[in-house]
């Protein structure tokens, strides 16, 4: 089975190696997208554009971590996907059309965590704060290789943009219980709501794919090959 991973805003594609290297040992593919920084003005379809350019497999599983979530079902549309998967990751507003930034706007407190809005650093500049709210759950072999990971990617005008219409493809949501950005009770709840799915919990912080690749894997391939 081939598996696309898409890195999320605070992290690049080397974040995913855990995750390729397990789900190798398992006899599948797994490719990490590289979006380019420093271009906030590119939209999802563009983002799409770059994935498809990039990999080179068919109807894959595409899995989203955090922000990028708001990419997937662009990416999915243009990989031809058989399954898309978010990752500890905001859900479209599909039904609504509302925008993420319309969302925080609106909802903020219900819909990121009190500590990381008022947190006023930024993870990608500080390992310290790197570590307590995305890596609090990993030894620390994991946490100190996993800080040199982060890496700022900013999609500025994809958080600006109008929800897309809801995805005509099998769909999970992996949510962590103790995620310390996105509140989970938020991600569960629109995972039920926008994606009609009960959400896979699991233990943990907002890096899965660092903190426990093992479990992951497991639920990857489980939920696929349905």
């Amino acid at each position: 089975m081939d598996f696309v991973l898409l890195h999320g805003t605070s992290q690049g594609p080397r974040g995913w190696q855990l995750l390729i290297d397990t789900l190798a040992g398992r006899g599948h593919r797994a490719i990490a997208v590289d979006f380019p920084t420093g271009r906030p003005e590119l939209l999802a379809h563009d983002y799409a554009r770059i994935a498809a350019d990039q990999v080179d497999v068919e109807t894959p599983v595409v899995v989203a971590h955090s922000g990028a979530g708001l990419l997937l079902p662009a990416v999915a549309d243009a990989l031809d996907a058989r399954h898309l998967v978010w990752l500890a990751a905001p859900v479209p507003d599909f039904a609504g059309g509302s925008s993420f930034v319309d969302q925080i706007t609106q909802d903020g407190p219900e819909l990121v965590g009190d500590e990381w809005r008022s947190s006023g650093t930024e993870s990608t500049t500080d390992p310290v704060v790197a570590a307590y709210f995305g890596f609090h759950d990993c030894d620390l072999a994991t946490l100190r290789w996993a800080v040199t990971t982060m890496r700022l990617f900013y999609p500025q005008a994809v958080y600006a943009e109008a929800a897309p219409p809801p995805p005509r493809r099998p769909s999970t949501a992996v949510v962590p219980r103790h995620d310390r950005t996105l509140r989970p009770e938020w991600m569960a709840r629109v995972a039920r709501e926008r994606l009609g799915v009960e959400p896979v919990e699991v233990d943990g912080g907002h890096f899965p794919h660092v903190s426990r690749p093992e479990e992951l894997a497991d639920i990857l391939v489980r939920v696929s090959s349905g």
